[in-house]
């Protein structure tokens, strides 16, 4: 099989599954994945979520409309960076595998304890605690409220997590991964998401993400497509972009929120028109598998 000369990185929440339903919402979504890998297209996903959530909410539908025989064509290939590249596996026919992590970036786990008892004692009537992240720390919106209350809540979480961080002396406010505290420890941020609240090692990004991706996909593939597109819905995801510039491949960044403000970049930034999130996503999968007779 001739390879199509593309590859994607993409952002999970947003431009794959909905941020309301939590879900591929959007059938032609997993319909176009599983035949772009099966083309020969190279997929990651770069996402903040967890590999439990990727592997029941991504790659468990993808399987139920054939990943297993696309993946087992001679040059498919698919790739998971999740926890901002904390974590990261394989994709095979049989799904989602060994699950690797960066202990060096996971936050403590006094830490991890006094944040979810902060969240169970003061926050358990608009937020959860995610118990399935492995390295981060995601706090997010319960799903049977609306997002008017959660936002206002949002905010005051924060400032809560941060005093916690504090007291620990782990915490910075969201800045520069250059960052460290005296003792030359590598200090956590506190990134806000639509739909929830992430604290992370500030050594974690969607650029770190990427570059795990493209070396991962250049081993096994023998080398990289020249042509290629990230997909996010947040500011954050153009880092993946970023990276695949930075080491002179050709790129273009789908927004699928345009209305956050779209970015500057040596790169083209791309748009799907009045769309936005999964139906934005769909819209540019489907035009990509049109595009390369899929």
């Amino acid at each position: 099989m001739t390879a199509p000369d593309l590859g994607l990185l993409l952002d999970v929440d947003g431009p794959i599954a909905s941020p309301v339903t939590r879900s591929i919402a959007i059938p032609s979504i997993a319909d176009d994945l599983v035949a772009l890998a099966a083309g020969g297209v190279p997929i990651a996903f770069i996402t903040g979520r967890s590999d439990a959530f990727l592997r029941d909410v991504v790659i468990t539908p993808l399987l139920e409309r054939g990943l297993a025989a696309a993946l087992a064509v001679e040059g498919a290939s698919m790739f998971a960076v999740v926890e901002k590249g904390a974590a990261w596996a394989t994709v095979t026919s049989e799904g989602l595998g060994r699950v690797h992590v960066d202990a060096t970036v996971a936050l403590p786990d006094d830490v991890r304890d006094e944040m979810r008892r902060l969240v169970e004692r003061d926050f358990a009537a608009t937020l959860f605690f995610d118990e399935t992240k492995r390295a981060m720390i995601s706090v997010e919106q319960r799903t049977d409220l609306p997002r008017e209350e959660y936002l206002g809540v949002q905010p005051v979480f924060q400032d809560a997590a941060f005093a916690l961080l504090e007291r620990h002396g782990i915490g910075i406010r969201y800045g520069d991964r250059e960052s460290a505290d005296a003792a030359g420890h590598v200090p956590f941020r506190i990134d806000p998401t639509i739909i929830s609240t992430d604290i992370e090692s500030i050594l974690l990004d969607k650029d770190r993400g990427a570059e795990r991706a493209l070396e991962y996909i250049e081993r096994v593939r023998g080398g990289l497509p020249r042509t290629w597109r990230s997909v996010g819905d947040s500011r954050s995801d153009y880092l993946m972009a970023d990276q695949v510039h930075a080491v002179g491949l050709d790129v273009a960044h789908v927004d699928v929120r345009p209305a956050d403000g779209v970015l500057e970049r040596p790169y083209p930034v791309l748009t799907e028109g009045e769309l936005i999130h999964d139906e934005a996503g769909a819209a540019f999968l489907h035009r990509e598998r049109e595009r390369l007779g899929l």
